[in-house]
């Protein structure tokens, strides 16, 4: 696995606390306003076009087929497999270290390849084929069972022998900046066991992130632990909107639907796994003891991200509402890889693993409004007067993650999208 320099500089003005370092090096998709769709990593507030460089040669010596970077999605480029990736990630900064003038001093292929990030529109990044969402985090999962079943029996018996998932809905994943509409569906007024239809009133966010399938197996393949970092691409925000009242009327026997598949919202930019290597940490102990499939390949196979929730209002200030880490969660990566394919299922480049809801040991570290208000019952003060149990029409949430220790930082950018009126 690369090792981190994080003494590297580069030519380009970076500010203090940028979440994307020289030695981060994020992929995405954006698009200028020639309406040109571009393969882009972001280099402190500018964005640059990969697509112009390997036409303008920077590439060259890496074997990338012609017009790799002009696709609509990355999973083409994906697909060519983890020594590309790499070969490519390495290239990138070469050319942005402060000792390199291939493209410093290059003028008319920086004037055509770097621009500021205000000045293009990022776009969804992969072609997500299927979608799963697990249920990995403890507190999470401790914290609804105490709420809505016995508290003395919070976790249902299998939680804490297997890696708990539901499959998802793949369309309706939208990048960070497209808004939606609030769902509509059947709820039960309090009280009543007669639904009603209406829109949600009890609308959420789900504080999560997500990785990303850049290797496919076929039917009947199991991917161990110890194989499973070579299947993942990278990892991005990710906000799992849910409609909490819809969700309670129609979960039994078969969970969540439509509280779910009207959106989630994932970031623009996925974050490589050797960009993440320095912020590996110790994943939480276990206990009862894994069966044999589901046990670590490392010590350290957990990631020390810090991640945070903003709510601003359609009126005021924003408000900070929680700070999380995705170092909390009880079933790793590499474990939910392992335990979604055991069975033979296969997996493709572009399929979207998230993560359930993180939250931590702290009422301010829990990742839902379903927790942080306590399904209502303790609504969050604002700044402007007003306060919530859940969103109102108008509320834009903001998801942000950055890992950081005493030799530096990198981001996640945001995951942000406002909450519409129902149709």
């Amino acid at each position: 696995m690369e090792t981190i320099d994080f003494m590297l500089t580069s030519w380009i003005d970076i500010p203090k606390n940028s979440d994307f370092p020289i030695y981060n090096i994020p992929l995405g998709i954006a698009k200028n306003k020639g309406s040109k769709i571009f393969a882009a990593t972001a280099i402190g507030d500018y964005v640059l076009n990969l697509s112009t460089l390997h036409n303008l040669g920077f590439f060259k010596d890496i074997p990338l087929p012609a017009n790799i970077f002009d696709r609509e999605y990355l999973n083409d480029f994906v697909a060519l497999g983890k020594p590309i990736w790499h070969s490519v990630r390495n290239r990138i900064k070469e050319l942005l270290q402060s000792s390199n003038a291939e493209l410093r001093d290059n003028k008319h292929a920086l004037t055509e390849s770097l621009y500021k990030m205000s000045d293009v529109e990022l776009l969804m990044p992969i072609k997500i084929g299927d979608y799963t969402d697990f249920y990995s985090s403890k507190e999470h999962a401790t914290n609804v069972g105490s709420m809505f079943r016995d508290p003395k029996n919070a976790l249902l018996p299998n939680w804490l022998h297997l890696p708990v998932a539901y499959h998802g809905r793949a369309s309706s994943i939208i990048v960070s900046g497209q808004n939606f509409h609030r769902p509509k569906g059947q709820v039960t007024p309090p009280g009543s066991d007669v639904p009603t239809f209406s829109p949600s009133k009890s609308l959420d966010f789900e504080l999560e992130m997500a990785f990303i399938i850049g290797k496919s197996t076929g039917l009947g393949q199991y991917i161990p632990t110890k194989e499973a970092e070579n299947h993942i691409f990278g990892m991005t925000l990710f906000n799992d909107w849910s409609a909490r009242d819809i969700q309670r009327w129609e979960y039994v026997p078969l969970g969540p639907f439509l509280a779910k598949n009207f959106a989630s919202t994932t970031s623009p930019w996925i974050i490589s796994l050797e960009a993440l290597e320095p912020f590996r940490t110790k994943a939480p102990g276990q206990n009862p003891k894994v069966l044999p499939y589901l046990k670590h390949s490392r010590d350290d196979s957990a990631f020390d991200i810090t991640l945070e929730v903003w709510l601003q209002p359609e009126r005021g200030e924003a408000i900070k509402l929680c700070t999380s880490n995705y170092k909390y969660l009880y079933w790793t990566m590499e474990q939910q890889l392992a335990h979604h394919t055991v069975n033979g299922c296969n997996i493709n480049v572009g399929d979207l693993m998230a993560s359930g809801t993180i939250s931590g040991p702290t009422p301010d570290s829990f990742g839902s409004l379903l927790e942080l208000t306590w399904s209502g019952k303790n609504p969050i003060p604002l700044p402007n007067g007003e306060q919530r149990k859940f969103l109102e029409d108008g509320d834009t949430v903001i998801l942000k993650g950055y890992c950081q220790n005493e030799k530096g930082r990198i981001g996640f950018g945001e995951a942000r999208a406002t909450v519409l009126p129902s149709l």
